[in-house]
């Protein structure tokens, strides 16, 4: 049975998601930032870190992917989120990686920590906060 591209994106991100809880995180799937760049999966953790991870279906969704450096400047941690059967030698050794499916995920390569500047911190976490607010209620809206 053939996957398509947008069901692997999505068994990762649902992966990640849980990977993320289990860790304490609160992770938000398509979170657009300032910049105006789509982060696929944001996470705050316990501590009030922002962690962004970029999922990646396949080789080709890799390659042809610029735009990911535009995300560090908004998080703590960046991290690549791929499948078991990804090349992992393509993932570039400055940023963390994880290997994930469906059910859950695992922590390859830590990420390397790049904190914040306190004013991008208060900006991102309340963007964050808002954006869950938002889809909570819309969510009991139904």
């Amino acid at each position: 049975m053939t996957t398509t591209r947008p069901e692997i994106t999505a068994a990762l991100a649902r992966g990640v998601q849980r990977m993320l809880r289990e860790r304490g995180h609160a992770p938000l799937l398509e979170l657009t930032l300032a910049n105006g760049r789509r982060a696929d999966v944001a996470a705050l953790s316990p501590k009030g870190e922002i962690v962004i991870v970029e999922t990646k279906s396949g080789v080709e969704d890799f390659i042809v992917d610029f735009k990911w450096p535009d995300y560090r400047d908004y998080c703590d941690a960046f991290y690549f989120a791929v499948t078991p059967e990804f090349p992992q030698a393509l993932i570039p050794e400055d940023v963390g990686l994880i290997v994930a499916d469906g059910f859950g995920g695992a922590i390859v390569r830590e990420a390397p920590r790049h904190p914040l500047v306190p004013a991008r911190r208060k900006a991102v976490t309340l963007l964050f906060a808002r954006v869950a607010a938002l889809r909570l209620l819309a969510a009991g809206e139904g």
